[in-house]
């Protein structure tokens, strides 16, 4: 074959051994068609839940200690979004303040609930920009938005942004809220999971599913599997408040609620291996 660079030309056709190789990989590995947006070197399971918004508490970012930030948790947090990613998945993140913050704990002290519940959503912004700067160190793509303008900090919430951002494959979390008091974090995770067609919204907490009373306080109470919204609402679990919950059940959105501390749990979640408790 004469060498291009050499002023000669290329026959047409096909190398056979290049064709060879490639049937080689068809073989192996499956369709192209079937392969994941990672790559061949991504697991090859299809997801269930390609749009996830994920939820978790403030006071999980807290550890043990009970306030501020434990880094080990927070990394360990890191891995389990990236895991996510790298199958595939679009994640969104909404996070709580209570291990900086929370309005509640402020109004029986005298504080305006007003006043109180903003206090809490500035929390929330903190807790961003701390999860945005680690998840970063992993080489991922993300975007803080709020819903309080603070353009130094973040983008301001614009749904349409977020919606670009989500195409383009960016973990975008979304911080103080809904920018209104008297709402909390898990009625803003539901909104902004509706908001941006999220497939599920997945509510990460330290205990692995909705169980009919606290474990933590009792320790015979029972598991939940699966669950309706309407189940959720007649036996009072307390598993979000009200508002979040008829939101969800309005909007046939799935929930589900599982322990972030069990290795793998989201990306498992994701591609439909049950784990935790699901509600729809």
């Amino acid at each position: 074959m004469p060498d291009p660079a050499a002023g000669g030309t290329r026959r047409p056709g096909p190398d056979p051994g290049l064709a060879a190789g490639a049937e080689a990989l068809r073989r192996v590995s499956g369709p192209m068609s079937e392969m994941p947006p990672g790559g061949a070197g991504s697991p090859t399971t299809p997801l269930l839940y390609q749009r996830v918004l994920v939820k978790i508490s403030g006071e999980a970012l807290a550890g043990t200690q009970g306030f501020g930030f434990d880094f080990e948790v927070i990394e360990r947090f890191a891995d389990e979004i990236k895991d996510a990613v790298d199958v595939g998945a679009e994640i969104g993140l909404v996070i709580g303040g209570g291990n900086i913050v929370r309005g509640s704990q402020l109004q029986p002290k005298g504080l305006d609930r007003v006043t109180a519940d903003y206090m809490g959503m500035l929390g929330t912004v903190i807790n961003a920009l701390a999860l945005q700067d680690i998840l970063e160190r992993r080489n991922m793509e993300t975007r803080v938005m709020t819903a309080i303008r603070m353009e130094e900090l973040a983008e301001p919430y614009i749904r349409r942004r977020a919606l670009r951002h989500f195409e383009k494959k960016r973990t975008v979390i979304f911080a103080a809220g809904t920018g209104n008091p008297y709402f909390t974090t898990d009625t803003a995770a539901v909104l902004r999971a509706i908001q941006m067609k999220a497939d599920v919204i997945i509510k990460a907490t330290s205990v692995d599913g909705i169980y009919s009373a606290d474990p933590k306080q009792h320790p015979q109470a029972t598991r939940y599997h699966e669950l309706t919204y309407r189940d959720v609402m007649l036996k009072d679990l307390r598993v979000m408040d009200q508002t979040a919950i008829t939101l969800c059940k309005e909007n046939e959105l799935p929930l589900i609620v599982l322990n972030i501390h069990t290795p793998r749990a989201v990306s498992r979640a994701i591609r439909g291996e049950h784990i935790g408790t699901l509600v729809r």
